[in-house]
């Protein structure tokens, strides 16, 4: 009987599916594990190696590629162990990777997820994140970026976790909620974890739980037309969905003011049009039928955790400020 299911959705990622299940059947004192590939409508090849190198791995075939949250949420829907672990297929799993995110949740009965450690693949000294802070200028991070990885030695709570490496209770996910298919790509782990704090869950993160990310694999680049667009009108969406009325106006400011540094930055990337056109389309998600349906409604009883979530978004801008 499995304990844990392993999803990994799949766009194109030949080049580096092969490394990432290997390094999954390398994994030293692993509880069991279920290995599930949700294939996207790949068209590279994908599905072939997986039959032919990967018999024993399962595999979920979209005809289409439907996005992250889709997939991901297949995978969750299919699986029926007490954990499952997301895995991006552009990593690498350090040998203990499965054993440390399993025991980071097991200790602490709070968790709703623990987020790993992911390193740059091109320079693993450098972390590509240390689990996703989120501030009141409605700027999600990852903290740590770039930094040296041996500064991020220790366990630490976080807002939300990356889900590209990272392992979430099943439970806690059918009580709150899949992820929000509403976003397609890019937030979507931020959402759930903010869903999750609102319900008076937490996130950690786990250093020993240790992969390497070569990032970007699906969308092509850090920076494009198509990601700065969607991630905008994710960022809109997020706050609209998850803030009360009252929050998202005290909050009015700060967000102002991070949106003009946000249209600023990518203007001098000539993706400025792209970014306003993105803010639009996150209104217009706000307002939809779909958008509406998945507005957290706000409760008295979690008045508490709502305060606590703005709090963490004041002392996650001063992080940011001061790059600590």
């Amino acid at each position: 009987m499995c304990e844990i299911t392993i999803i990994i959705p799949n766009y194109n990622g030949i080049r580096f599916l092969k490394d990432c299940l290997e390094a999954l059947q390398n994994q030293q004192d692993a509880p069991a594990c279920c290995v599930l590939v949700v294939d996207n409508g790949s068209s590279d090849g994908s599905l072939e190696l997986l039959k032919t190198q990967f018999p024993l791995t399962e595999v979920i075939s979209l005809p289409d590629n439907t996005g992250f949250c889709h997939a991901v949420n297949v995978g969750i829907q299919a699986a029926d162990t007490p954990y499952v672990i997301l895995l991006n297929n552009d990593t690498k799993a350090a040998p203990r990777f499965v054993r440390a995110l399993y025991d980071a949740a097991e200790a602490r009965p709070e968790a709703f997820s623990v987020s790993a450690r992911m390193l740059m693949w091109d320079n693993p000294d450098l972390l590509d994140d240390a689990g996703d802070r989120y501030c009141v200028l409605g700027w999600a991070y990852a903290r740590g970026k770039g930094r040296h990885a041996a500064a991020y030695n220790q366990p630490a709570e976080i807002f939300s976790a990356c889900g590209g490496a990272a392992i979430y209770r099943r439970r806690i996910l059918e009580e709150i909620g899949l992820f929000d298919e509403n976003h397609f790509a890019y937030l979507e782990d931020l959402d759930i974890g903010y869903r999750a704090r609102l319900h008076g869950y937490r996130s950690y993160y786990e250093p020993e739980a240790r992969v390497i990310h070569y990032g970007s694999a699906s969308s092509g680049s850090r920076y494009n037309l198509w990601k700065t667009e969607l991630a905008a009108a994710n960022s809109v969406y997020v706050i609209g969905k998850n803030m009360p009325v009252l929050q998202w106006v005290w909050n009015l400011p700060f967000l102002c003011v991070g949106f003009i540094v946000k249209f600023l930055f990518f203007h001098k990337k000539a993706m400025g049009r792209a970014y306003l056109k993105g803010l639009g389309k996150g209104l217009e998600k706000i307002c939809s039928q779909s958008g509406r349906a998945r507005k957290v409604p706000f409760q008295w009883k979690n008045l508490g955790h709502y305060l606590a979530v703005q709090w963490q978004l004041y002392v996650n801008t001063i992080r940011l400020l001061k790059k600590s």
